[in-house]
């Protein structure tokens, strides 16, 4: 039997919320643009008064989280190699 490695809960949440929120900001923010309309948890943001570009914030922070799940992978991956 495998066993967990320590912070792979963590990590795993940091790749699902990278990509979630990487296509509901940058996604949003593309419709936005395109067809004055937005969706998701942008959407929802922009419904409760925040400024046009939080969709955009909501696509970087995801690029940060999934830089950070790729930087936290290569070092687990270097450790063990």
């Amino acid at each position: 039997m495998r066993q967990r490695r320590q912070g792979s809960g963590a990590q795993s949440a940091r790749w699902i919320l990278g990509i979630l929120l990487l296509v509901q900001g940058f996604g949003s923010a593309i419709a936005e643009a395109l067809w004055d309309t937005s969706f998701g948890v942008a959407g929802l943001l922009r419904a409760a008064g925040l400024p046009r570009g939080t969709g955009l914030l909501l696509g970087a922070a995801g690029a940060v989280l999934l830089a950070w799940a790729l930087a936290w992978h290569n070092a687990r991956r270097r450790t063990r190699a």
